[in-house]
């Protein structure tokens, strides 16, 4: 690949530039590295690789090639609504918005009631500022809908919908009470009076549940559906679960019961096994689909297959009729032969008797068939339902390993990786007990052995690297739970805290940050760091922060 150039080169350095790539591009001379270390590919066209003349360093480089990393907002950021800086002023200032006399806004964007007389004339309740933030809103936090949404907003809409609710079931009951010449506005008032002698001040009276109850149970005294409708007769049609009803899949938890597929909602076999299929509350879809006349449906089915695979013209849904008949004929026939068969081998051979008798099974007071039962009736062993299985191998161990990959999660770096030997690396070679006690050693707890650098030329007070470890990767906040502070290390934060707000002031003074001024240190913070916070902090709402007793 031509390496990038200033000035023009003489007919020698072509030459030699020309066969330095070709010797790139065979192999025979190492590629060249950009400024990163990394090597190029010497086949990318030169009008990619070379970089124009207002990016040209000189060397080679693909970086005019890559997009510029730019630092993007995380999609929770947004702007803290309603937020003030500071308490409002006393009087107008010259730039503030003559509505309310806020400086962080005009007239024209204020969002106050206009006023007859603004701040500006008149000095009074004048706006404390807003907060202004600078948020770079990313794609995604651009395009989400909910992005700054409070949540507590929504009970306004629970109330409004709680409301209508009961403005319409008092309405619904003022019509039931002035309807009196149907059966069912009869039936309704000797309900309601029944119910107002049994339960006088019963709040829950009245409910859509008992509505809807008395609607199914006196139903047909009302209109029919589709013929003579009547709109102030309302009828409910039960075709999905009700509430009363358990859900298949709550009858038994165990995971070894009967399968469910949410997908379909179906169940086929009994989720209880122990219990008999005419006294269980549910048996499974397979009981009542082996019932009625199911079964002379299937074997009418597997007829006009059959007849259909021998080159007979039978066609269930084609011709049913002649399907029906055919099969009718066939049992028939069947029936007459079996008989006669029978008989025959009975005249010649004789044992009639023998076809009277118990069965085996019974006889002989056992089976062929191992079972196993607990006290409460389970199966435990033997004419269990088959598992499932997957069509992809499973329990297959590669390289020596005794477990599978994904089966060891290590918290501290947040990978997956070999229970056996604690290898992070897929498909390694398993190391056994010498590769679980080489990634001990070089964790980070063990690797960790100094406390970071003091930020100024102050030296920091020892800290014990265990504990800074710990602190990092536990779950429990800075400044939660029972608190212990080192007294020299909150006096060295205390003192950090001051330098910081002294250099905050200068800032606010000079109106922008001075230079040589550096501002170093960690993001880790430590107990006494959010103490020392927390006890410089200003207290800017609090009424008694300026309090000054004049009697001393």
């Amino acid at each position: 690949m031509a390496s990038a150039t200033i000035g023009k080169l003489s007919r020698e350095e072509f030459r030699r530039q020309k066969d330095l790539d070709a010797a790139r591009k065979a192999g025979t001379a190492p590629a060249a590295l950009d400024e990163e270390g990394k090597p190029i590919n010497p086949h990318i066209p030169q009008y990619i690789s070379q970089a124009p003349w207002y990016l040209d360093t000189g060397a080679p480089s693909l970086s005019h090639q890559r997009r510029p990393e730019q630092e993007q907002s995380k999609l929770e950021n947004w702007y803290d609504r309603g937020a003030k800086a500071g308490p409002a002023a006393k009087k107008y200032r010259k730039g503030a918005c003559e509505n309310c006399g806020s400086m962080t806004h005009s007239k024209k964007d204020c969002l106050e009631r206009p006023r007859k007389k603004g701040a500006k004339y008149t000095n009074k309740n004048i706006q404390a500022d807003d907060v202004v933030q600078n948020i770079a809103v990313g794609y995604d936090a651009k395009r989400d809908r909910y992005n700054g949404y409070d949540p507590v907003e929504h009970g306004r809409v629970y109330e409004q919908y709680a409301a209508m609710e009961a403005a319409r079931q008092k309405l619904r009951e003022e019509e039931i009470d002035k309807q009196t010449t149907t059966d069912l506005a009869v039936v309704r008032k000797v309900a309601k009076a029944g119910k107002a002698e049994g339960k006088q001040g019963d709040p829950d009276f009245g409910s859509s549940d008992e509505e809807d109850a008395d609607e199914d149970k006196y139903a047909d005294a009302a209109d029919a559906v589709g013929q003579k409708l009547d709109t102030k007769t309302r009828i409910t049609v039960r075709n999905l679960r009700i509430r009363e009803d358990t859900a298949k899949y709550l009858l038994n938890l165990d995971p070894e019961s009967a399968y469910y597929d949410p997908k379909t909602r179906s169940m086929r076999d009994a989720p209880v096994k122990n219990v008999p299929a005419e006294e269980a509350k549910f048996a499974g879809e397979n009981f009542f689909r082996y019932s009625g006349e199911a079964q002379d449906v299937q074997s009418l089915q597997l007829f006009a297959w059959n007849a259909a695979a021998r080159g007979n013209d039978v066609h269930l849904n084609a011709n049913p009729t002649a399907g029906e008949l055919l099969h009718r004929e066939f049992r028939e026939k069947k029936a007459e032969l079996k008989d006669s068969t029978k008989v025959s081998i009975l005249a010649k051979y004789g044992g009639e008797e023998f076809l009277h008798a118990a069965p085996r099974e019974l006889r002989q007071g056992q089976t062929e068939d191992y079972v196993e039962y607990s006290r409460t009736g389970q199966v435990i062993k033997g004419r269990e339902r088959a598992k499932t299985r997957s069509k992809y191998p499973e329990d297959v161990y590669v390289n020596n390993h005794t477990s599978v990959w994904g089966s060891w999660y290590d918290a501290s770096t947040g990978t997956w990786g070999y229970a056996c030997c604690h290898s992070i690396v897929h498909v390694s070679y398993c190391a056994g007990r010498a590769g679980i006690a080489a990634a001990e050693a070089s964790s980070a707890q063990n690797l960790l052995t100094a406390p970071p650098p003091p930020a100024s030329n102050e030296e920091m007070p020892d800290e014990d690297p265990v504990e800074k470890v710990e602190q990092n990767y536990s779950k429990k906040r800075v400044g939660e739970g029972d608190v212990k502070l080192d007294k020299d290390r909150l006096a060295y934060a205390l003192a950090e805290e001051k330098k910081r707000k002294g250099r905050a002031d200068d800032e606010d003074r000079y109106g922008k940050r001075r230079k040589g001024v550096l501002e170093t240190g960690t993001h880790d913070v430590t107990e006494e760091q959010l103490e020392a916070y927390r006890m410089n902090r200003r207290m800017a709402e609090d009424p008694m922060a300026n309090y000054v007793d004049e009697e001393y």
